[in-house]
């Protein structure tokens, strides 16, 4: 079992407040919101649930910080995001501690989450001292070009819950490197770890009001104010199309550049020809990684026929034999979802493809006792009239659909809206290349079932968003680019 103890002194040590201009506060009009374990669903504290006010004021002290901030020294900067890498680094079994506690990730997958998370302040601390320009003659040599990048000003940046660290960091670290300052407004259920990471950052010495905290329940009514105020020059969020779509039109008000991470319906494709225990073993990452909960889980998985029950019945295998539990105790390996509505509607998505002639091959069932727990599913024989082939799950659930032909799977893989990314399993060079060409994503898990990488350029197509996130075209969203014409 968990270390109660333990446990109640990581969550004390979180500062609860709002953190705006480098001081901690109670929100304007003194509200806080419960944060829940979604394991028992018992309340593990209380944050400030911050007003309108309270949003303005944090945008009022980014703006004061960002003409110094633009100012100071790119090695300065990257110095900052390196040694909260280090602090990040070292404090990890409590932040893992603290992230399972509130999302409800197993233990392992926590750590996992902040290796990757962490390595954003690496990569963006190495980035910061690499922004470049331009120098060349014009075309008809009377004149020089100069083009330089420089930081784009104060930025709001609204992060999930599925990944209460990774999605903080990178979108925090880029815009540091850049000389940007920043509102992070945090998603209600998860937090902690903004905050936690935020106390971590001002310790490895970033300056007052270049990082403000928001924590609210009121998204909309907080945010919207801000994202109307023209001080604010970049909008970045993290999470559903439908909100998304939502933010990028109040944004047009202002002609805000907005980068976007939607969401995903993603494909996997295990071809004729391909290494079907290979393939599993990558279907288990794409599809369980976070319990599912990820915008790059697996949500479609398109076998040829000549493997499917193959496919089928060694990943029904491995699915059915995971552990269930609390996700900070021992040897657990599928956690709780994050909410009750969130369980409800991988249920429903469930029912609804049974009840369309799905077969359950493994869960499919919502257990009794406390926590937001759904078994590990695996639906063979699913129709294509089932919600779930076009509905994101955001759950355990693997439902396996069959194909004879490349142009058939690609067809079903790029019938949706969305297109973050997809998973493709093949032994067969030309193949792999002809079908990654033909796939509608911004990414491809070509024979691997996880393309994070703080280094690659993190996005979607379609309806799954805007901009990238990662890779050396990160930084980018943070930056103007501004063009000098001189005569000589």
């Amino acid at each position: 079992m968990g270390d109660a103890a333990r446990e109640r002194r990581i969550v004390e040590e979180v500062p609860k407040k709002l953190l705006i201009g480098g001081r901690e506060r109670d929100a304007a009009e003194g509200k806080t919101f419960p944060v829940e374990d979604p394991s028992t669903g018992e309340i593990l504290c209380e944050v400030a649930d911050a007003s309108p006010d309270d949003g303005m004021a944090a945008l009022d002290a980014a703006h004061k910080a960002q003409a110094q901030w633009a100012a100071t020294a790119p090695r300065d900067r990257g110095e900052i995001l390196r040694r909260a890498f280090e602090m990040v680094t070292e404090q990890a079994d409590d932040i893992a501690m603290l992230m399972t506690l509130e999302m409800g990730k197993p233990l392992a997958e926590s750590k996992a989450e902040i290796t990757y998370a962490a390595e954003f302040f690496r990569w963006f601390s190495e980035e910061a001292v690499r922004i470049s320009g331009e120098w060349k003659v014009n075309a008809t040599g009377s004149g020089r070009v100069l083009v330089m990048r420089q930081p784009i000003g104060p930025c709001l940046l609204i992060t999930p819950w599925n990944f209460p660290l990774a999605m903080g960091t990178r979108k925090i670290g880029p815009a540091i490197a850049a000389g940007c300052t920043v509102v992070i407004k945090p998603a209600a259920l998860t937090p902690l770890t903004i905050l936690k990471l935020a106390d971590i950052l001002a310790k490895a010495g970033l300056p007052e009001g270049v990082l403000n905290v928001v924590t609210t329940k009121s998204t909309g009514k907080v945010m919207g104010p801000l994202i109307a105020d023209p001080r604010l020059r970049k909008l970045s969020f993290t999470g559903s199309t439908e909100v998304g779509q939502k933010l990028i039109e109040q944004s047009a008000q202002q002609v805000l550049k907005t980068s976007m991470e939607l969401g995903g319906n993603a494909p996997f494709i295990v071809c004729a020809d391909a290494d079907v225990d290979a393939a599993v073993d990558g279907a288990m990452l794409a599809k369980m990684r976070n319990i599912g909960e990820a915008c790059t889980a697996a949500n479609r998985f398109y076998v040829h026929a000549d493997v499917a029950e193959e496919f089928t019945k060694k990943l029904t295998d491995r699915m059915g034999s995971m552990t269930i539990g609390r996700g900070v105790d021992e040897g657990v390996e599928v956690g709780p979802l994050v909410e009750a509505d969130q369980r409800d509607k991988v249920a429903e998505l469930v029912d609804d493809a049974v009840q369309k002639g799905a077969k359950v091959r493994t869960g499919g069932q919502v257990p009794n006792g406390a926590g937001y727990f759904y078994p590990p599913t695996v639906l063979a024989d699913v129709p294509t009239s089932a919600r779930l082939v076009k509905e994101e799950i955001f759950g355990p659930v693997a439902p396996v659909f069959t194909f004879t032909e490349d142009d058939e799977a690609v067809r079903a893989a790029n019938d949706t809206e969305f297109g973050l990314v997809s998973y493709l399993y093949t032994r067969d060079l030309q193949r792999a290349i002809r079908l990654s060409e033909r796939l509608e994503a911004g990414m491809v898990g070509l024979n691997q079932g996880m393309v994070s990488n703080a280094g690659a350029p993190f996005g979607g197509w379609k309806q799954s968003g805007l901009g990238r996130e990662g890779g050396d075209v990160g930084i980018d969203e943070y930056l103007e680019i501004k063009y000098v014409a001189m005569n000589v």
